[in-house]
């Protein structure tokens, strides 16, 4: 049976829960104590019951308290999936919004429209995005600035091709990927970086954690010389096969806020991500 639209808004909208951040406040008191932070994107992946064996899957393990957790299903699921999370540490994402609020934008979604519907997250810049899509490092930093204005939090991806890593021209890319949303947007407090390789994504090739730990702390230097002291709080993920595996290679890099884990957030082994600090 079909139920209406507003039907649909009332039954998320009692059932979402504003994000508790006095829960963060402990691990987040100084720079250096960036909260450690696991998202999953799902991608265009996942049927109502597999994606309920999930939510199911995170509600029912002991996860840590001191752990970020959002997930990022497929659009139609993405309220059901809110609606039935029970975690306080588990938050929701989109996957994708538009710079605009409303208008003839047939197939987009609104930043607006998430916020009104309790989804705290969204995720922008993913290289499918930026190579399928086409979508230029100005827009990604348009859409960014949309999302904040918004009153959401922003994952925001970035990193090199294959080419481009065998160029050396790494960070050169970061950099620039990184400078388009600069030049629009100055208060970093809610964006998180995902630094995620594009030859590494669905390919089961890894960066290694000192080479992960060396990207990202450039990366951070970089920040600090447009926002200064900012960018010690900016937390900056890996992605890219992170594995229930090798998620634990990635302890003590200081630098490695986290992960952004794609094909493993869809399996059992997420949850043993999420306790690769314990």
């Amino acid at each position: 049976m079909v139920r209406s639209a507003l039907t649909l808004v009332h039954a998320i909208s009692g059932h979402l829960r504003p994000a508790d951040h006095s829960r963060y406040s402990e691990t987040n008191s100084s720079p250096q104590a960036r909260q450690f932070f696991v998202g999953g994107n799902f991608k265009m992946n996942g049927s109502k019951d597999s994606i309920q064996t999930i939510v199911q899957n995170l509600n029912s393990a002991s996860l840590p308290s001191n752990v970020q957790v959002v997930i990022a299903p497929p659009a139609p699921y993405l309220f059901w999936a809110a609606e039935h999370n029970k975690k306080p540490t588990v938050e929701v994402a989109a996957q994708n919004c538009y710079d605009k609020a409303s208008g003839a934008y047939t197939g987009e979604v609104s930043a607006v429209a998430l916020k009104d519907l309790g989804i705290p997250w969204v995720i922008l810049g993913h290289s499918e995005r930026r190579i399928i899509f086409k979508e230029s490092d100005e827009l990604i930093a348009s859409k960014t600035k949309f999302a904040l204005d918004s009153g959401l939090k922003v994952i925001l991806c970035i990193g090199e091709t294959l080419e481009e890593k065998k160029a050396g021209k790494t960070l050169e890319v970061c950099k620039r990927q990184l400078q388009a949303v600069l030049d629009v947007v100055s208060d970093w407090t809610n964006i998180v970086i995902a630094y995620e390789p594009v030859w590494a994504i669905g390919t089961g090739l890894a960066a290694t954690a000192e080479d992960a730990q060396e990207i990202h702390k450039d990366i951070r230097t970089f920040l600090s010389t447009a926002i200064g002291s900012q960018a010690e709080s900016v937390r900056i993920l890996y992605g890219g096969s992170v594995s229930g595996k090798n998620a634990k290679d990635f302890r003590g890099k200081e630098d490695v806020d986290g992960f952004l884990v794609g094909g493993a957030s869809l399996k059992p082994e997420f949850v043993d991500i999420i306790k690769s600090r314990e």
